[in-house]
């Protein structure tokens, strides 16, 4: 086992990894910027280092700031939780080529999936069912790019390789739009990914968006954790999540489950991993995979009882997956809710101290948060403070459970998203089930104006 972790990130996913790495025995090492020397896991950490100023550029992505904690603390391995350098392929290359263990996948896996041309072409090739596209890059050739989406059929959608979070991506519905859809995505793909590349596909329209979570050692074990439904969405952000994912019969999920874990074994993947589909009809359409621990994993935790986290670590210590796939039984339902530091209306981030916290209790509620009274929440980061989690024997007992503990939490000094959440936990829609991605903003915002 790894004996000392550098946790590279900040807020309630350095909470949970440290909380891991304690039960199984692995010291750790919080890095922070200036503005977060009072996050709770950096009180409770057996060090801590200040790797810069608040600027998140200057700290948190600061790699060798980061490498030089590691250096200093004489860690052995870096755990980079989610967002921040978690796909960073550069960041993990130079992690392993400084002598240290990259907690994730090696860093041409995170290359491969990264550039979602390549992640489709993999994809295919392992027998993951894909959305209708080009197949390949766009080239120049104004006439091939028309009879292409005339072949795939409008409307479709133009996205950037290196996109990802809902950025670089236009839909377009006739061909008069076509031609310079794609030069304005080419153009602001370029500026932000500094990769002008782009593809084509057919675009959904009433789409789901299901994710399937994978586990996968070095010693070529392979497993699925059944899926999530994460279709409640604005501006392509992930608002609830559950699992499993209401409508999915258990024969879908192995037929979708095998079919990620082979792809796992072709492309030589290692650690935990996420598998991202639009669903519509009855269909599974891959779009991307994220080669880190996502902020949903609680919802799979609770309804299969395997700790990811701590099988992230066990796999970077090279030992073998606890779990055979046989051994994973679905239990009941999970439902997250995340609570960010934002007015519930107008979205508009609301940073400051928390004059006030109580956390709700009760069977079956679990709450992953790094805020308490008198934190003071800073303005540079994600507005996200925490996540609520419910489980229950049936959805109806979970969905029970999260609308008596959004009643119960109280966060007062800071505006937050708790109102949205009880409004959607009420929705007559969501309580049915199989909402698609666009029912929060089309339809529950529309009726609120």
């Amino acid at each position: 086992m790894l004996e000392k972790v550098v946790i590279a990130n900040r807020g309630e996913i350095a909470l949970r990894i440290l909380r891991a790495c304690r039960e199984l025995g692995i010291k750790t090492v919080a890095v922070h910027s200036t503005a977060d020397e009072d996050l709770m896991h950096v009180r409770l950490a057996d060090e801590s280092v200040c790797i810069g100023p608040a600027s998140a550029q200057l700290s948190y992505l600061n790699i060798p700031a980061i490498i030089s904690a590691a250096e200093i603390t004489d860690a052995v391995g870096i755990h980079p939780g989610y967002g921040f350098l978690a796909e960073n392929a550069d960041f993990a290359e130079q992690v392993e080529q400084s002598g240290f263990t990259f907690i994730g996948p090696k860093a041409d896996t995170i290359r491969l999936m990264g550039d979602k041309v390549s992640a489709i072409a993999s994809m295919k090739k392992a027998g993951v069912p894909c959305v209708p596209g080009s197949d390949g890059p766009l080239g120049n050739n104004e006439k091939e790019n028309i009879a292409m989406a005339k072949r795939i059929g409008y409307p479709v959608i133009i996205k950037a390789a290196g996109g990802g979070g809902g950025r670089g991506m236009r839909v377009v519905r006739q061909e008069s739009e076509l031609i310079k859809a794609i030069e304005l995505t080419k153009a602001e793909a370029g500026s932000a990914f500094n990769n002008d590349m782009v593809y084509m596909e057919k675009f959904l329209e009433n789409p789901r968006h299901i994710e399937i979570q994978v586990l996968a050692d070095s010693h070529g074990n392979a497993i699925y954790l059944g899926e999530r439904d994460c279709s409640m969405q604005r501006r392509h952000q992930k608002v609830v999540e559950e699992a499993p994912a209401p409508g999915i019969s258990e024969q879908m999920r192995r037929h979708i489950g095998e079919r990620c874990v082979q792809a796992c074994k072709e492309i030589g993947y290692r650690g935990a991993g996420t598998f991202e589909f639009l669903y519509e009809k009855g269909e599974f359409f891959f779009i991307e995979m994220n080669t880190r621990v996502q902020v949903e994993h609680p919802v799979t935790e609770l309804i299969t009882g395997v700790d990811i986290i701590k099988e992230q670590l066990r796999i970077a210590s090279n030992q073998p997956l606890s779990f055979k796939q046989e051994d994973i039984k679905l239990n009941g339902h999970s439902i997250e809710c995340r609570i960010n530091a934002e007015d519930p209306d107008t979205f508009i981030p609301s940073p400051g101290v928390i004059q006030r916290y109580h956390a709700p209790g009760g069977p079956g509620i679990r709450i992953d948060s790094h805020i308490y009274a008198t934190y003071k929440v800073p303005p540079y980061y994600d507005s996200m403070i925490g996540k609520l989690i419910t489980h229950g024997e049936t959805r109806e007992v979970a969905i029970a459970r999260m609308q008596m503990a959004l009643e119960e939490i109280v966060i007062d000094g800071i505006k937050t998203n708790i109102p949205l959440q009880k409004r959607i936990l009420a929705d007559a829609n969501f309580q049915k089930g199989g909402t698609n991605i666009h029912y929060l903003e089309q339809h529950m915002f529309a009726e609120k104006e």
